[in-house]
Parts: C-alpha cells; sequence; structure tokens
C-alpha cells in the first residue's frame, strides 16, 4: 500500500492546510464535498478565501494560535462533525487539518470509568 493511500477512501472529507492556510492536500470525499467551490482545483488556494465572516476570522484566529475548533453543522438536512485542529512535525506547527465526518440521526455516548 503506498503512504496514506487508505485516506483516499477514508468516508470523511479530510482537508490539510499549511500554517498559512494553504490547501495542501485533499482525500476524494473533501474533494466531493467541496465540487461546488472548485474541488481538487482548491489545492494550493487559501482556506481562508473559501469562507465567508465571521467563520473566516475564527478560522484565522485558530491558525494563528494554533489551536484547535470542533463543532456540528446541518446542512440539507444532514449532520456533520466538524474537528479542525493544528498539526506538528517534531513539535514544530505544520498547520492544520479539517475533518468533516457525517454523523448518524442518533450518535451513542458512552462514559467509561
Amino acid at each position: 500500500m503506498a503512504p496514506h493511500a487508505w485516506i483516499d477512501e477514508f468516508p470523511g472529507a479530510v482537508t490539510v492546510c499549511d500554517p498559512a492556510g494553504v490547501i495542501l492536500e485533499m482525500n476524494a470525499r473533501a474533494i466531493e464535498t467541496f465540487a461546488g467551490d472548485g474541488g481538487a482545483d482548491l489545492i494550493g488556494r487559501n482556506v481562508l478565501d473559501c469562507h465567508r465572516e465571521p467563520a473566516r476570522s475564527r478560522l484565522a484566529a485558530m491558525m494563528a494560535a494554533g489551536t484547535r475548533n470542533v463543532y456540528t453543522i446541518e446542512k440539507n438536512g444532514v449532520r456533520k462533525l466538524i474537528y479542525q485542529s493544528p498539526w506538528f512535525v517534531e513539535g514544530r506547527y505544520r498547520g492544520f487539518v479539517e475533518l468533516s465526518l457525517v454523523m448518524p440521526e442518533t450518535v451513542p455516548h458512552f462514559v467509561r470509568g
């Protein structure tokens, strides 16, 4: 298996950006999800250009501070978990990753001790 080959068919959208917000990689689901915005042509563009205010400012602040952002959305009756997190190489901030995962109608929650 080629390095990172598993991610292309991963059922969630995965987008990887550098510290300035330039999109470095998108898996097949991310390309499909953002087809209306350019799909694979978004690679090499700045992710900030893909967001309107106030989301753009929140994303810029998150990238500048190296913090994560986790929330859920609903669009056209589809609920998604959005998980945006910094990624590092040898402790050095290298950008951020966004995971967009479709959520089932009900999600079990377990408390384990």
